[in-house]
């Protein structure tokens, strides 16, 4: 039973590994610095941008590194990619070194690998951990990700509120910090067993009260952010946010202590199965057989239903039917996948429905100068959180499914209705209130889509072949970072004026303000989201039989 124990200890180790190495999302709150400091213009700034986002392409590094070294290793490897990328930045941001642009950009793009690394260690640690709640752990410790902006604030308000080359220094030496804590549960992983019905439903209570306390950690980051401004409140505020962090340690004590008063005690407190449970007893073998076989790679045709002729007279009926995904967790190859009409359009839902709001959070600084809004650090806390929330949200599908069944597909074109409103929001007024109010909408709904993401490539396209398929689906991070970026930041330059070749050595940047530094960009952003949320709905049709499959198969299992 030591084992329950210390694989509750890796999943808070994930949670803090999460929660600190999100560094992507406090760009925003340098970038109008390093701007400055390099003396480029909003174009090249983009260009950084990107290359940050860029480690995502070459996620498949670390997840063949796994298949060479041990896992601890690979969780160092990011934390000194992450050192030396951002360590030497804040060197340059300082003006203690001098570097071309291009060096600064390899050193952005070191950054991002070392983001995508500890994302694929955490991703390893919960699916080898928690195979039965495979879900609900990677919805929590994903969401944490999305706290990590608001963490650095009160760290960097805590030490200097004036000093926003701070940031940079954080990204490099906190990730390293939080490896070395992490180390002692990673190195004694719990080994594999089956988990005992009542265990199952142990750990989905479990669940459920870390989701809650998930839920008042963002609240308190959100809520109190803008006490922060005060070095010594900030202190304060950031003392509580640690200890929330800390204080899902005391899980493993819980489980000793249940533990032992079974074995002792067992006769006066015997339990009757009636607790909550979110995944059903009856239904363990059925989720096994779908979900997490080992064996099911080489029966790819079984996934695909034979058409009635005839019946698809329309247009829209032709496209619906053809190649249709009609089961759950069939494996996948590379080559195959990218033959399926259904990833595809799930490849659209994502690049124009998810990554439009990590590149809306790139430009944070910038959109938030023009328009003259002075707290950028409370923006971007208001930007993370409102992530964090919505990556915590992708865990409904699995609190709900036993009362409002729902294809998790569906979810997610639900959640991608905001992304456009807030974009059309901010055409429509300039206003702090409203920039406020969209930054939340487009941080929740972005959050919901890059959480929710990975367990839908598990289910539409097998749970072994995931950590492959989902490194080729994320390949739109850095593409839809080029390309909305780059179209951010002509709009931008053209209505700063055209900086000539003197002025850029000189470190002269162009400065815009005003709405129209980022009007006509909100107007094609809007009509980009618009159609992602098609996409997501087209994508829901599609893959609803498969869902109602699912959905039957679980019924007949637990009706025999």
């Amino acid at each position: 039973m030591a084992g329950q124990s210390r694989k509750w200890m890796i999943l808070v180790a994930t949670t803090w590994i999460q929660a600190f190495t999100g560094t992507n999302f406090d760009f925003s709150s340098y970038s109008s610095n390093l701007k400055s400091v390099l003396g480029i213009s909003q174009v090249q700034l983009n260009y950084l941008a990107v290359a940050s986002d860029m480690g995502k392409a070459f996620g498949w590094c670390s997840g063949w590194s796994l298949l060479h070294f041990p896992l601890w290793v690979v969780l160092f490897m990011a934390a000194f990619l992450g050192l030396f990328g951002y360590g030497v930045q804040w060197l340059v941001i300082s003006k203690i070194i001098t570097l071309p642009y291009v060096l600064v950009f390899l050193l952005c793009l070191t950054a991002g690998c070392s983001i995508c690394w500890f994302n694929t260690v955490c991703y390893v640690l919960c699916i080898k951990n928690f195979s039965t709640n495979r879900a609900l752990a990677l919805s929590l410790t994903i969401s944490f990700n999305g706290v990590s902006a608001a963490i650095y604030t009160l760290i960097a308000n805590a030490i200097n509120p004036q000093n926003d080359t701070l940031y940079l220094l954080l990204n490099a030496a906190v990730p390293l910090l939080v490896s070395v804590l992490a180390l002692l549960p990673i190195l004694r992983q719990p080994p594999l067993q089956h988990l005992a019905t009542d265990a199952t439903s142990w750990d989905s209570s479990i669940f459920l009260v870390l989701n809650i306390l998930a839920i008042i950690t963002g609240l308190y980051l959100l809520l109190l952010d803008s006490l922060s401004s005060v070095s010594s409140t900030a202190c304060f505020l950031l003392g509580g946010a640690i200890l929330l962090l800390v204080l899902p340690l005391c899980l493993p004590g819980i489980v000793c202590a249940r533990n032992w008063a079974r074995q002792t005690i067992h006769a006066s407190f015997h339990s009757d199965g009636s607790r909550f449970n979110l995944v059903d007893t009856d239904d363990l073998e059925l989720v096994k057989g779908l979900i997490g076989s080992e064996n099911c790679s080489g029966s790819n045709g079984n996934s695909y239903r034979v058409m009635e002729k005839g019946v698809c007279l329309t247009c829209f009926g032709r496209v619906m039917e053809k190649d249709r995904l009609t089961m759950l967790g069939e494996e996948h190859s590379a080559p195959a996948l990218v033959r399926r009409w259904d990833f595809w359009i799930y490849y659209v839902t994502y690049f124009c429905g998810g990554t439009i709001g990590l590149v809306y959070s790139n430009n944070l600084g910038q959109i938030a100068e023009s328009l003259g809004y002075s707290e950028l650090s409370s923006l971007v806390t208001l930007y993370s959180s409102c992530s964090f929330f919505g990556r915590l949200l992708s865990a409904a599908p699995d609190f709900l499914r036993d009362k409002v069944y729902f294809a998790r597909t569906g979810w997610l074109a639900v959640v991608i209705v905001p992304t456009p409103i807030a974009f059309f929001l901010l055409v429509a007024s300039g206003s702090e209130e409203a920039l406020q109010a969209c930054t939340a909408l487009v941080g929740l709904s972005s959050g919901f889509v890059f959480s929710a993401a990975v367990s839908i490539t598990s289910e539409l396209f097998g749970p072994n072949s995931a950590g492959v398929n989902h490194n080729i689906l994320i390949t739109n991070i850095p593409i839809g970072s080029l390309l909305y970026g780059l179209l951010a930041a002509i709009v931008y330059d053209s209505n700063a004026g055209s900086t000539s070749l003197l002025e850029t050595q000189l470190g002269k940047e162009m400065v815009c303000m005003g709405r129209q530094c980022y009007l006509k960009t909100f107007i094609v952003w809007g009509c980009i989201s618009l159609v992602g949320l098609v996409s997501s709905f087209l994508l829901f049709l599609r893959t609803r039989p498969a869902y109602d499959h699912f959905k039957s198969s679980r019924n007949r299992t637990q009706s025999s």
